[in-house]
This record gives C-alpha cells, structure tokens and sequence, in this order.
C-alpha cells in the first residue's frame, strides 16, 4: 500500500464526519412545520412576563473592568490549586516559581489600582 491508500479511511472519516451534519439539517428542514411564529416569540421573556421599556440598556465600562480583573484573580486561584494539592512534594524552585507569580499578580492590582481602574468615575452604571 501507498502512503496516499493509506489515507483513504481518514478522507472518507472527514466527508462523512462533514456531510452527516449537512444532511441532518437538510432533512430537519424539510420535515419541519412550516408556520410562522407567534409574536410573544420575538419578546423578551416567554413565561408571560410582560416586558416594560426596552430590554437595551447600556452598561458602564468599569463593570468590565471589574469583570476583567475578576477573571484574572479566578483564574490565578485556578493555577494556584495543583500547587497547593502538592506542596510539600515540590522543591523550593516551584515554591519560588509560585511566590514569583504571586509577586507578578500583586504588581498588576497594585498597578491598576494607582491607575484608578478600581473607582467608580461616573457613580455607577447608566441607565436608559
């Protein structure tokens, strides 16, 4: 066998694996009922909440903010769990590779709290 028969049931994985996704959806969308949705479809909640106002509202930058500098913390306690798991196994190199990434993170808060990144400049958020 050539190295190109060798890759024929990989090809034939890829269209099937490609064409059964196509065909599924075709055939959905033929044997689907074709009727035209109610109004309460389009609103904002279906459970017979009625809706007041617009459901667009626009949000102030520092939730973002916050977002961010949540993420990164959750994160770095992500990282922080297998070392915690074995610390008493590891050597004093990981445990100073630790303190260092501790060091760097407590940098960055710092830093982005002389930078005002953690007040509020407008009061809170605005709302429409």
């Amino acid at each position: 066998m050539g190295l190109s028969e060798d890759f024929i049931p990989i090809a034939i994985f890829v269209v099937v694996g490609l064409m059964f996704p196509m065909v599924t959806v075709f055939v959905s969308s033929l044997l689907r009922r074709q009727k035209k949705p109610e109004p309460d479809k389009y609103l904002t909640y279906e459970c017979s909440v009625i809706p007041t106002g617009s459901a667009w509202m626009q949000h102030n930058v520092e939730y973002y903010m916050y977002a961010l500098l949540f993420v990164v913390f959750d994160v770095e306690t992500v990282f922080l769990y297998p070392w915690a798991v074995v610390f008493k196994k590891i050597g004093i190199f990981a445990t100073i590779d630790v303190i260092i990434f501790i060091f760097v993170l407590a940098f960055g808060l710092v830093y982005a709290w002389k930078k005002g990144a953690l007040e509020w400049m407008n009061g809170g958020a605005s709302w429409r």
